[in-house]
């Protein structure tokens, strides 16, 4: 089925991938590299990644497109702290802790959006306005000397760019590149102007970072994927590259790559799935007319909430159209991602859990799990044992 794809033009990095990609002989690293398996194992080391990387790095909470209406406010507890997104009545993204400032009672449950005049707060009915100012005190006369200009609800950092919210609820972080290079890429993809046509949240019995593995090589696609969009791929060819500590790739899918016209860019996608690994624990995956977001919250050492959103075009007008993205929803989130890479995560961490492996091996098809595992590292560089 064709469906029409707004007329932008790939990125300039977008472009000099598909370039890689084309070359006859894709470089290949001919090493073997091993990663220590305790990695996936030791609390400790869960704990310093949670305080260095999620607790230090802008986290991204989903796409624009989750809050797309002026008026409504939802919910986000997934990094193991309360917030509230809210688009006020001209449509501006704001972020607050999802506490009054009255007695901290927590001001709103909504994973999903809702329309919302004011946010009234369910103990004692302190309401705020949908820019987070302090709106109304009942029997002000009570707190004498209150100043409600001091006492909206507590912003936190945050950036809206590309058809992606960012977040900094646990210390001060720098958005330059949300704003900058992936932002321009994410536009390309027509991420910023895309419905969202669903979402869901799987809980994985596994260590964060075997859920990122997954999406940083292609190795495992004609093999784990045998069953279901192996036939779509070419095996193993594939150009990555970084956009500062994030990490960016072009798929080679079946199709006449070598003749293709590489600022055509419809056709470019249907040639071509573009990934992106974004620090600490993201993954987008640009399918030909479809983009599935990742957004992975570690709870646990060996344990992982990954929430799915599929963004497309526009909404369905037809059944056709519907019948069209409620397969690629079922294929994608249903059986590729939600059975096959998860069910492989979650096998992964069982079998490491035994201790027969002591180190992880990674082949030349690997090296970006590699990569961003010596990233890791250097953002954790604090004199410990660097597993």
């Amino acid at each position: 089925m064709d469906i029409a794809l707004p007329p932008r033009r790939p990125t300039p990095g977008q472009r000099a991938l598909a370039e890689r990609c084309r070359a006859p002989e894709p470089p290949r690293l001919p090493v073997t590299a091993r990663l220590d398996a305790r990695r996936y194992l030791c609390p400790e080391r869960h704990a310093r990644e949670r305080a260095g990387l999620f607790g230090a790095l802008p986290l991204l909470l989903g796409p624009s497109a989750m809050l797309p209406e002026p008026g409504t406010a939802m919910t986000h507890d997934g990094f193991g702290t309360a917030l509230l997104l809210l688009r006020d009545r001209l449509g501006v993204l704001r972020v607050f802790r999802n506490a009054c400032r009255h007695r901290g009672t927590r001001m709103l449950d909504a994973a999903a959006p809702v329309t919302l005049p004011k946010l009234v707060c369910p103990y004692h009915a302190w309401a705020y306005g949908l820019d987070g100012g302090l709106e109304a005190v009942p029997r002000a006369e009570s707190f004498p000397g209150l100043d409600r200009a001091c006492l909206g609800l507590v912003p936190v950092p945050h950036c809206e760019a590309g058809g992606l919210i960012w977040a900094a609820p646990f210390a001060p972080a720098d958005f330059g590149h949300a704003e900058g290079a992936l932002a321009a890429d994410f536009r390309a993809l027509g991420l910023d102007a895309m419905t969202l046509y669903a979402r869901r949240t799987h809980r994985v019995a596994a260590n964060w970072k075997l859920v990122m593995d997954a999406f940083l090589e292609s190795y495992h696609v004609q093999r784990l994927h045998a069953n279901s969009i192996a036939r779509f791929f070419r095996d193993g060819v594939t150009a990555g590259d970084a956009i500062g500590p994030h990490m960016r790739a072009a798929v080679a899918r079946v199709g006449a790559l070598d003749a293709a016209d590489l600022d055509d860019w419809a056709a470019l996608r249907r040639i071509l799935t573009f990934t992106y690994q974004m620090l600490p624990a993201s993954v987008l995956v640009a399918s030909p007319d479809y983009v599935n977001l990742m957004v992975i919250m570690p709870q646990a050492v060996d344990a992982t909430l990954v929430e799915d959103f599929m963004l497309i075009p526009q909404p369905p007008q037809t059944e056709e159209e519907e019948a069209h993205w409620a397969k690629s929803w079922a294929l994608l989130d249903g059986q590729v991602f939600g059975t096959e890479d998860f069910g492989a995560a979650e096998a992964g961490q069982r079998g490491l859990a035994t201790g027969a492996v002591p180190e992880v091996l990674l082949g030349g098809l690997e090296q970006g799990i590699a990569g961003f595992h010596a990233t890791l590292d250097r953002l954790l560089e604090d004199g410990e044992a660097p597993f």
